[in-house]
């Protein structure tokens, strides 16, 4: 005969069960809103830094060209000012230059350096959504069954045949209404 499981408490699973609980519900929102910056981040660097650094250069480009027609005319009048304008001009389109290189560089980089990590998300957003809610299902469950069993008082005394059990049998099996149906036919 196995030997009965000896359950006194299912309090460790409940506990389990409620910090599954609120780790799933902490977490979900939180990995929608890492997949919402990665594609703001996507957009922002795509369009928004893109446009702005392109419509810096051609300012500066303008300021630059502006800078230079002053220069020659100053060289003609001899200021030395103008030399100094056309270097800060050159330095900022240099500046704005490198910014349009860098993002052109990272818009070209993006999804190659966040494919990996954006997988890696996923399959936490599905274990997430899908896994988790079964593992709570199924601790719900474990938990009910094992406190019905722990609420089931075994019988003392014979190993499991109590007194109700066998006195209804011998009363059903014995020669009660079975005999004197049988009497009354013969």
């Amino acid at each position: 005969m196995a030997k009965p499981a000896h359950i006194t408490s299912v309090e460790a699973l409940e506990a389990f069960r409620t910090a599954l609980i609120n780790y799933v519900s902490r977490a979900r929102p939180t990995l929608e809103e890492v997949s919402s910056d990665v594609a703001r981040t996507r957009v922002w660097m795509e369009t928004d830094q893109r446009t702005h650094w392109e419509t810096q250069l051609k300012k500066r480009l303008r300021k630059l060209e502006d800078a230079r027609n002053a220069q020659f005319s100053a060289r003609l009048m001899e200021m030395p000012d103008s030399m100094m304008a056309v270097h800060k001009a050159k330095r900022e389109c240099e500046e704005a230059e490198g910014k349009l290189r860098a993002i052109k560089h990272w818009s070209r980089q993006f999804d190659g350096v966040m494919q990996p990590l954006v997988k890696q998300m996923e399959k936490l957003q599905t274990l997430l959504v899908y896994d988790m809610p079964q593992a709570v299902a199924y601790l719900t469950e474990t938990i009910k069954i094992l406190q019905a069993y722990a609420e089931v008082s075994l019988p003392a005394g014979d190993g499991g045949a109590g007194p109700s059990l066998s006195g209804g049998e011998s009363g059903t099996a014995g020669g009660g209404g079975a005999d004197g149906a049988a009497g009354g036919a013969a």
